[in-house]
């Protein structure tokens, strides 16, 4: 059997494929070699998932790899035209982010409930000032995305005593519409985007959606940053429609040097991290070797991408 081809989009760092040792040919492309390297790849892993010289090479010459794997949960950076009309099959890195972000959230829900911003800004003033803080339990958060990231969210936030609804692209056991969208952001304390880019999300946060929302409430984007309208975002917040904002994705990343969202009151600004803790990579790799025996051994490969849609549909 010849051995496969293994393309490699990213080499910082190089990711660990352990038992692939030997059994597969190995080599790496940046944005400048992905569309000469791409017609000589069986498969080709996507690790640097910042990139978008997928969209890019894709539509090129000559034969395409027969599986995309990207080291993320949205494909929003590699999915084009050319790709999505293609045989080849699309997987992601659904399931190794979803707990890490919900904790993440859940600390961002926190901070804001206990106000813990304000106390370190005082603490550095060196300024003793009391206040009352708000107790979450019993709290309501809509949560825009009814994936594992999303029912994760739920999840978590719940044992903290939070009433939860989540929101996805139809409704069913457990999940509304799109159609309850507004009704539920209107009651919302907490609103919390973990939904896919698509076609039918981007932008979907506006300066609609965030006059819906009551002035006390909070928002916190971990999913994907042309969600947001972010001038729409940034005038909810400074005229305080809102309460504020925690953003851990941004429309253009990174975020530029001059955007208000650093300094505007209110807003919490995190660079894309809220799924990356210790050994994160490693369990990429480990999950992408899984992926590759099943590959070889002509099994059915687990998390793959409904490429109209845009996302691994759930079960």
């Amino acid at each position: 059997m010849t051995t496969p081809t293994l393309l490699v989009l990213g080499t910082d760092p190089l990711p660990r494929l352990g038992r692939l040792t030997g059994r597969v040919r190995v080599e790496h492309a940046d944005a400048s070699t992905l569309a000469a390297r791409l017609p000589s790849a069986d498969v080709l892993l996507v690790w640097d998932f910042t990139s978008h010289a997928v969209r890019e090479a894709w539509p090129g010459d000559g034969p395409r790899p027969r599986w995309v794997h990207t080291a993320s949960a949205g494909v929003d950076h590699l999915l084009c035209p050319e790709l999505a009309a293609s045989d080849t099959v699309v997987t992601n890195a659904r399931g190794v982010f979803d707990q890490p972000i919900a904790e993440y959230v859940a600390a961002l829900v926190l901070a804001f409930a206990k106000d813990l911003p304000r106390t370190l800004e005082l603490q550095r003033e060196r300024t003793w000032r009391h206040r009352e803080t708000r107790r979450l339990a019993g709290t309501r958060a809509c949560v825009v995305g009814s994936g594992p990231i999303g029912r994760a969210v739920a999840g978590t936030l719940g044992a903290l005593g939070v009433t939860t609804a989540l929101v996805g692209r139809a409704a069913r056991d457990g999940v509304h519409g799109p159609e309850d969208l507004d009704r539920l952001l209107a009651r919302a304390d907490w609103v919390i985007a973990a939904a896919p880019l698509t076609g039918a999300t981007r932008g979907m946060f506006d300066a609609r959606r965030f006059a819906v929302m009551q002035p006390s409430a909070y928002f916190v984007n971990v999913g994907r940053g042309q969600l947001v309208v972010e001038e729409a975002l940034a005038g909810a917040v400074r005229e305080r429609g809102i309460a504020g904002a925690a953003l851990d994705v941004f429309a253009t990343e990174p975020l530029a040097p001059d955007s208000p969202l650093w300094h505007l009151p209110g807003v919490v600004v995190s660079p894309h991290m809220s799924g990356d803790t210790a050994g994160w990579r490693d369990e990429l790799g480990a999950q992408f070797v899984e992926l590759f025996e099943r590959w070889a051994a002509g099994r059915p490969l687990v998390n793959v991408v409904d490429k109209q849609r845009g996302y691994v549909p759930g079960h």
